[in-house]
């Protein structure tokens, strides 16, 4: 009888809801310990050696580091844009005054955290950093709301994935336009005609998945070449896959039933042991209160909030937007703080940013603190706001 609870254990585990957020913090914290103990070099060792192969016209070698932030989170992006889709389409962002918020929260949420920033970096060596806490690292931030399971509405874990994920493709436009050393035209070019394609198959009808998803693997190969952020090539094959109003089970929806799992309990705990490896060295608490260590940590952690809630106060009261069903002023708050949780995109930004070894230091070690006390204050607020009203 034991023996038959004790294998029932995994399997019910993994279909609580927040299965896949213990999971994922789990690998964070194997993540550090391995970063600071005699394991470390040999794992970085690891994320750096080369797997892949290379011809004369094709291009497929490279870190595993690399293959895991562009190759699988690209379909962790690819699932986040079905998601997306789907409720444009059919759920709680088919209201265009429910769509609007998001985007508008997102693009409050990127400017005051840059802006707090270039105050107090401006003119100094570190100035070039202003970019790097607009990010929110969608993996994290969806976990920490996912382990609320029902103390917060399913609107407001809708509405956190669309903010989050305009506010990733809006620090992708940023890498492009301002940290990309050259964009190569034609890459896009060859990008943007696949995905044409992909269009006119959703156009005429075409349902077999296999259509969008083999084109799809071009359209990342291709913009990854071009040098933008490989993962945007996911969301706009998701964007393409046909779906319907209606009850009955699409190519969309087929597709995310598909992925979920293997995303949830595969990819993301790989990303997070490979992307918070982060080692502590000596002097980086100082860093902490300088200007680069400041303006990362005040950006995430006070101006990720500030941002996302005055845009959305002002957009509801202006009456462009609603908030989602069931939620409140204080849930738009504690979703603030959560998109604070900058990790991965924040940290590919400060790579971009310096070249310093020390620099680099300060700045992951200042995300890594702005990270963990925004999902901290964002978890708290949001399991104590319960339904209560704030009549802000």
């Amino acid at each position: 009888m034991n023996q038959r609870i004790n294998l029932r254990v995994l399997p019910n585990f993994l279909k609580h809801e927040s299965a896949g957020g213990i999971i994922l913090f789990f690998c964070v914290i194997i993540s550090l310990l391995i970063a600071n103990s005699p394991l470390g070099a040999g794992f970085n060792r690891l994320l750096e050696s080369q797997i892949g192969f290379d011809t004369d016209s094709i291009h497929l070698r490279y870190s595993v580091a690399l293959w895991i932030n562009d190759g699988l989170m690209a379909i962790f992006f690819l699932l986040v844009g079905l998601e997306i889709k789907r409720e444009l389409v059919e759920g709680e962002l088919a209201s265009p005054k429910k769509a609007a918020l998001p985007i508008l929260s997102a693009i409050g949420g990127a400017i005051i955290p840059a802006l707090i920033y270039v105050f107090l970096n401006s003119g100094t060596a570190t100035a070039n950093g202003w970019g790097i806490p607009m990010a929110t690292d969608i993996a994290f931030a969806l976990a920490v709301i996912t382990m609320l399971g029902k103390r917060v509405p399913l609107s407001l874990k809708i509405f956190l994935a669309a903010l989050a994920i305009v506010d990733d493709l809006l620090a992708i436009l940023v890498i492009a336009l301002f940290y990309s050393a050259e964009l190569d035209i034609i890459s896009l070019a060859y990008a943007g005609g696949i995905f044409l394609l992909l269009i006119l198959f959703n156009r005429f009808g075409v349902k077999n998945i296999a259509f969008y998803l083999i084109p799809g693997v071009f359209i990342w190969y291709f913009i990854h070449h071009s040098g933008i952020h490989a993962t945007v090539a996911g969301v706009l094959t998701a964007l393409t896959l046909p779906t319907t109003p209606d009850a009955k089970e699409s190519p969309l929806e087929k597709l995310e039933h598909a992925l979920i799992k293997p995303v949830n309990f595969l990819i993301i705990p790989i990303f997070a042991l490979a992307n918070t490896n982060i080692r502590f060295e000596d002097g980086m608490v100082d860093g902490l209160f300088s200007g680069l260590g400041m303006g990362i940590v005040l950006g995430l952690l006070i101006g990720k909030p500030v941002g996302i809630f005055l845009m959305s106060w002002l957009s509801v009261k202006a009456k462009i937007c609603q908030l989602p069903e069931g939620a409140n002023w204080i849930h738009i708050i504690g979703v603030g703080f959560l998109a604070g949780i900058g990790f991965t995109m924040s940290i590919f930004i400060a790579l971009l940013s310096f070249v310093d070894p020390e620099l680099v230091a300060v700045a992951k070690f200042s995300i890594l603190t702005a990270s963990v006390l925004s999902g901290v204050l964002g978890f708290f607020l949001l399991k104590m706001s319960g339904n209560k009203q704030n009549l802000v």
